[in-house]
Formats: structure tokens, C-alpha cells, sequence
């Protein structure tokens, strides 16, 4: 295997996720915590120990793995893992004897797979244009009963980040845990008002079998009851707190993408959407593990850019750490704003210096 290949599956990486999971799953005690431990331990400690790499790829370089099916084959098989996943998860909720300890560890675990593997892959799916593709992002999106993200983010979130309109977008001082209760009541408000604005243009009423949020909701219905069913309503409900954490998760990496960032408004109409309205991480090991989501300013500069080949823009606002250290730090308000309101501040000084 030449180099150009074992450079290209780096980011199978990932899978030490699943193989944790599949040991949490199957082992009992400190074990069902290794992917909690691995995902808020080791690679926290690990990007605090490393330099963040800004380099980019030359034109050359982009050109040549931008349409590479290597890296969307790295995408399609977190398909199957998932699922795969997911029922060893089910099947190991019924076994006899789980003291709370064994649950709280693999339900973890499981939430863990939602986050990083469901809604994270669903999400760079979910940007491209071919439909079995964004039909791969929906069936991920499943996995944490959160399938209206598709609609949100990509006509939503996509269009009014960094401003009031935008519930994925967490305002200058609020707490991450009052973003959790805005943004994920107001994101699923947003979709179907979205949906039904999609509808009417097409003279269809929102009550039509065609309206997507009608589908997405029968889907997640009949999925859960079927686990329910089939593995007991116990289960189902282990399921179901699984897939709560995962959405969380997603709106935890929400809340420090776009913290108190806010993009200029003249009358109703918003100046167009910039690399400085995205915080954005050059950590290398959260870049790998996370499919490049943490490279998140070029993401909305361009959104269809694909994940190998976003780059790091010089006036997009740092992190100071990776994506796993600032989900820690967010759920530490006070914490979080001696850290981030400072930058915030700095960041709102240069540019009053730059328009005088």
C-alpha cells in the first residue's frame, strides 16, 4: 500500500469508537466507560499535548482526492457499523443481571455512536447532492431520532447562522444548558415551518403525504416501537436515552461552533456568511476522528465542500482547544465564559479598529 493510501484512511481512526463500544457492550464494569473515556479523556489530554496544524493542501493535492471514492467509502461503512451497533447494543440491554453501573456505561457508549458516528457522518451526507447518498445521512439520522436535522441544518442552520434567527447558533452569554432547550424545541419548529414553505411553493398542503416531517416522524415511531417489540419496552426506553445523549451531543458541538458570533445586519438583510462566523480547530486528532467537522469555518464558507478537502482560513476565530476539551469546557458556564468572552470581546475590538 502506497503512502497517498494509508493517507487517505486515516480517517478510519474512527472505528476505535465502535471497537470500544462493541467492548462496552459486551463486558461489564469500568469497560462500558472506554468510548466515554476515549472521547473525553484520552484524545482531550492528547490535543492539549500536540500543535494545531494549519496547513492546507496544495491545489494539486486537493484536485487529486477531492473525488477520490476512497473518502466516501470511509463515510458509507459507518452505515452499516451504526446499525450493526445498535443491535448488539439492544441485544446486550436484555441480558439478566445489569447492575446501574453496566447501564449507565453502555447506554453512554451507544449515545457516543449516535453522536460521532450518526449524526456526524448524517451530517456530511447530508450536504451531498446525490440522493442515495442523503438517503444514507437520513438512516443514520434515525439512529438518534433526530431525522429533522436534515432539513434544519441544511435550510435552516445553513442560511441564518450566527444570527437571532437561528437556534443552532448560541448567543454571547447563554448557558449551554438553556441552548439545549432552545435549540432543539425551536430547531424542530423551524423544520416544519421549512417543510411547509417547501410545500406551498410547490402547491402542496403541509398535510401531504410528501411533507418530509410527516415521513421522518412515522419513521421514528414505528422504529422505536419496533425495538420495543422486539427487545421490550424496557429496552426501548434505554434506546431512547441513548439516542438523547446523542442529540446532545450534536447541539453541545452546536453550542461552541458559533458561540457569540454574529454576523452584520443593514435593514432585514444579514451580510453573507464569512469564515469569522465559525469558530474553527486545526487539532489534528479531533480533525481525523471527527471527518474534518472541526475545520468548521470553511464548512459554512463552502458548504459543499467536501470533508478532505476544507481547509484552515487565517481569519477564522481559534479554538483554543479540540472539539472534545470545549464540549468539556461548555458544560462548565462559568468556566467557559472566563475562556470564551474574552475572545469574544477581542474579536468585536478588532473589528470596530478595522471599520474606523
Amino acid at each position: 500500500m502506497n503512502r497517498k493510501r494509508i493517507t487517505s484512511i486515516r480517517y478510519m481512526n474512527v472505528l476505535i469508537l465502535p471497537i470500544l463500544a462493541w467492548i462496552s457492550f459486551n463486558y461489564h464494569g469500568w469497560l462500558t466507560y472506554l468510548p466515554l473515556m476515549e472521547s473525553f479523556v484520552f484524545v482531550p489530554l492528547l490535543e492539549l499535548a500536540f500543535k494545531p496544524d494549519p496547513s492546507n493542501l496544495s491545489e494539486d493535492q486537493e484536485k487529486s482526492i477531492k473525488n477520490d471514492p476512497v473518502y466516501d467509502w470511509q463515510l458509507y461503512i459507518m452505515v452499516p457499523i451504526q446499525f450493526f451497533l445498535l443491535g448488539v447494543f439492544l441485544f446486550s440491554m436484555q441480558e439478566t443481571g445489569l447492575t446501574l453501573v453496566d447501564k449507565i456505561g453502555r447506554i453512554s457508549g451507544m449515545g457516543l455512536l449516535c453522536g460521532v458516528i450518526g449524526i456526524n457522518v448524517a451530517h456530511e451526507l447530508g450536504h451531498r447532492s446525490k440522493k442515495y447518498e442523503q438517503l444514507l445521512a437520513k438512516a443514520l439520522l434515525l439512529t438518534s431520532l433526530y431525522m429533522h436535522f436534515f432539513i434544519e441544518h441544511n435550510r435552516g442552520h445553513h442560511k441564518n447562522v450566527s444570527t437571532k434567527e437561528d437556534p443552532s447558533s448560541a448567543r454571547y452569554g447563554e448557558m449551554l444548558y438553556a441552548f439545549w432547550v432552545r435549540s432543539v424545541v425551536y430547531a424542530y419548529l423551524s423544520s416544519w415551518k421549512l417543510e411547509a414553505k417547501r410545500l406551498k411553493k410547490k402547491g402542496l398542503s403541509p398535510l401531504s403525504l410528501k411533507n418530509e416531517m410527516i415521513q421522518f416522524q412515522v419513521i421514528q415511531i414505528v422504529f422505536t416501537l419496533a425495538i420495543g417489540w422486539f427487545f421490550g419496552w424496557v429496552v426501548m426506553g434505554y434506546f431512547m436515552l441513548a439516542a438523547v445523549i446523542g442529540f446532545l451531543l450534536l447541539e453541545t458541538v452546536n453550542y461552541i461552533e458559533h458561540y457569540g458570533l454574529e454576523r452584520d445586519r443593514k435593514g432585514d438583510i444579514y451580510e453573507r456568511v464569512m469564515p469569522h462566523h465559525s469558530w474553527n480547530s486545526d487539532h489534528k486528532l479531533g480533525r481525523i476522528i471527527l471527518f474534518e467537522l472541526s475545520r468548521h469555518s470553511d464548512h459554512h464558507y463552502i458548504a459543499s465542500r467536501k470533508y478532505q478537502v476544507l481547509r484552515h482560513i487565517d481569519e477564522s476565530p481559534q479554538m483554543p482547544t479540540g472539539y472534545p476539551g470545549m464540549m468539556i469546557l461548555a458544560t462548565i458556564p462559568p468556566l467557559w465564559f472566563s475562556i470564551m468572552n474574552p475572545r469574544i470581546k477581542q474579536i468585536k475590538k478588532e473589528d470596530l479598529a478595522q471599520a474606523a
